[in-house]
């Protein structure tokens, strides 16, 4: 329903509906709307998450680290209303919380580890969780330009435009410096 109703058709009454239910029962299983929402939100991140699981690791950690920008492409593409409500506030009933922020804790895991490899084999440096907050900002942004039509009109230069900001930003974090 989010999907093809968007966030504004996104209620309890038409969850019900769909579910062959009544409101009351939608709201005795998730409290409010935000319960529901906030359930969406979990399952988002165990989507996002069962898909890094599948990535297999090889001997080249730049490599596998490049490899977490198409999954988080695909899956963007996939589940477009799912992402932004796991990406943004999209919804004003739900501001996630530390409880929520837990949910992305195994996607934000497997990336820092990502980064981590890389890091010790000498390919980036700097703070592994300051690198998977850049790498998923990266993506973010090429995701909404993607997604408004902004990053190109065919599938050739949008890819060519997804691997030159994947390899600006290895490029340029092999040259980073830690703060001082």
């Amino acid at each position: 329903m989010l999907t093809t109703e968007g966030v504004a058709g996104f209620t309890t009454r038409k969850v019900a509906a769909g579910a062959r239910t009544s409101t009351p029962a939608v709201y005795e299983l998730f409290g409010d709307k935000a319960g529901l929402v906030r359930e969406l939100f979990f399952e988002g991140f165990r989507m996002l998450y069962q898909r890094f699981d599948e990535l297999a690791t090889s001997a080249d950690p730049r490599a596998d680290l490049v490899a977490v920008m198409p999954v988080l492409r695909d899956f963007a593409r996939d589940n477009p209303a799912l992402s932004r409500l796991m990406f943004s506030r999209a919804f004003a009933e739900f501001d996630p919380g530390p409880g929520e922020r837990q949910a992305g804790a195994a996607v934000r895991e497997f990336i820092v580890a990502r980064v981590r490899r890389c890091i010790d084999a000498g390919i980036i440096a700097g703070d592994p969780a300051d690198i998977a907050h850049i790498l998923l900002a990266v993506a973010q942004g090429l995701i909404l330009q993607e997604t408004a039509g902004w990053l190109g009109t065919s599938s050739a230069s949008m890819n060519r435009r997804w691997n030159l900001a994947t390899a600006a930003l290895v490029k340029g974090l092999s040259s980073a410096r830690s703060p001082r």
